[in-house]
């Protein structure tokens, strides 16, 4: 059987896009790039010439959609210049006779006069890489579908005669004739905007098709900054593993230690399950602290709390947070619901993993985290699929779940305990009348745990864990009660007694 032969491949100046391109686009064949008015295609194909021009080769830019004064104000609004690649553009403007570029008015020619145009300019510049923004303005002067079929089958077989990587955009705003250019193209990308309810537009592009190579299929969120395009591949966790031996983590609390029957084991996923005001983010700041007193590094991603509230928090705890984000040994990061795309997110915990080797993740919480994506069944997929990844890294992964309620009926919003490996619960309850707070280990599946209850109590000096509690009844209910002796609470000094 004979070897295929290797397909040569064009960066795009998008790292992250050349990764769902297995490397890039293929060179010598014609690429559409299709989506709607603003959903970023005339970005991604500057960055396509960008590049080119970076790597040395030849490119040219012809537009019959803007002129070359409103692309040149697009690439400054991003800081690029256009500088070192040809624009030639083909617009119905007002005569502006001090211009360089070509002037021609669609609406007084026909369609095979443009295209001609067309070709006579690409064989002037003879580039390595070409764009046509946008072949909508072609169908308008098309007098049937026939014949602006004719003439864009003609366009193609003029530029696969040459080595030219060619970029065509399309707006789609005549979408019964948009699938004839399917055809006629060797790859297929589609770009998509969608407005939510409240917050930034979600970006989202996916490969429909690409003759002859392999690609990464599926959506892939992306996001247009002031200074570049950032793609978030969609994360395959299969294609992540790791070498780890599965020991366990500890809090540096030898009585949480023991409730959790030794620690957590690596690869392994954790959820805090608790109202408002448990303690379940001190907890897990608990475990960040041993960590970072390893010399391993930890992740933190809030979404609900800022970085100053935080590090108040953490100094009441004996713990000083702000410092170990300032040495790099903690990656915190702020995770606005509102603003990120999940896929954003998923790329933000893959670059604390792979570039920072963290070996405990955090996630505050997934409440909020359930906001960026409304429709649950994507949530549970995606929330799966990297909850794997990270096992596969051998990654210790705490999640928050805050239920609704303070005491009482208290309800979780989304049930995802079965995509954890271990289950902690925490309650308040009252004694001696006071407030006071349980945890318990309700599940763990890597070992044996304690099936008792403790006390827990947070202090200026630091978290303190009490002796087994064995005189409550009503925890699980979400009501506990407790009837034993006032000696096996935690005083004031976190003492039992």
């Amino acid at each position: 059987m004979p070897k295929p032969i290797p397909i040569e491949k064009v960066q795009t100046g998008i790292p992250e896009f050349d990764l769902v391109l297995r490397g890039g686009l293929p060179r010598g064949r014609i690429h559409l790039l299709e989506g709607a008015p603003g959903t970023g295609k005339t970005t991604i194909a500057l960055q396509l010439l960008i590049q080119t021009r970076a790597d040395g080769k030849k490119g040219l830019y012809i537009t019959l959609s803007e002129s070359a004064k409103e692309l040149e104000a697009t690439a400054a609004s991003h800081g690029w210049s256009l500088d070192g690649f040809a624009l030639f553009d083909i617009v119905p403007i007002e005569a502006q006779l001090d211009r360089q570029q070509s002037v021609l008015y669609p609406s007084e020619v026909e369609l095979g006069e443009t295209v001609r145009l067309i070709i006579d300019r690409i064989e002037r510049e003879n580039p390595e890489v070409l764009v046509i923004d946008t072949v909508s303005e072609l169908r308008l002067l098309a007098q049937d579908q026939l014949g602006y079929r004719r003439q864009v089958l003609a366009l193609k077989q003029f530029l696969q005669g040459r080595r030219c990587t060619t970029l065509i955009l399309d707006d789609l705003t005549h979408q019964d004739e948009a699938s004839d250019l399917h055809s006629l193209a060797h790859s297929v990308i589609v770009l998509e905007q969608s407005e939510r309810t409240y917050g930034a537009a979600r970006r989202r592009l996916r490969i429909a098709k690409m003759r002859g190579a392999d690609y990464q299929s599926g959506w892939h969120d992306f996001a247009i900054t002031r200074t570049n395009v950032l793609v978030f591949p969609s994360l395959i966790a299969e294609e992540h593993s790791s070498d780890f031996e599965q020991t366990t983590m500890e809090s540096g609390l030898p009585a949480l230690d023991e409730l959790m029957g030794g620690g957590l084991t690596l690869g392994t996923t954790t959820m805090l399950v608790g109202p408002s005001g448990v303690g379940k983010s001190s907890i897990a700041l608990q475990y960040v602290t041993a960590a970072v007193k390893r010399g391993e590094h930890a992740a933190y991603f809030s979404f609900d709390e800022n970085f100053k509230t935080l590090g108040l928090r953490s100094i009441a705890l004996g713990i000083d947070i702000e410092e170990a984000v300032r040495q790099e040994r903690v990656g915190w990061r702020r995770a606005n619901p509102s603003r990120l795309s999940p896929g954003q997110f998923v790329w933000q915990v893959r670059r604390e993993v792979e570039d920072r080797n963290a070996r405990i993740v955090v996630i505050d919480s997934l409440n909020s985290y359930l906001s960026t994506m409304p429709e649950e069944k994507a949530l549970t997929l995606q929330m799966h699929e990297l909850l794997t990844y990270l096992s596969n890294k051998g990654v210790v992964t705490i999640l928050i779940l805050a239920q609704q309620g303070i005491i009482g009926d208290v309800q979780n919003p989304v049930d995802l305990s079965f995509m954890s490996d271990t289950v902690v619960l925490l309650r308040f309850f009252e004694a001696e009348g006071e407030v006071r707070k349980a945890i318990s280990v309700v599940k763990k599946r890597t070992g044996v745990h304690e099936l008792s209850i403790r006390e827990f109590r947070l202090f200026p000096d630091g978290m303190q864990v009490g002796p087994q509690l064995m005189d409550f009844r009503g925890v699980l209910t979400g009501v506990p009660e407790y009837n034993g002796s006032v000696e096996t609470l935690l005083n004031g000094r976190g003492e039992a007694g």
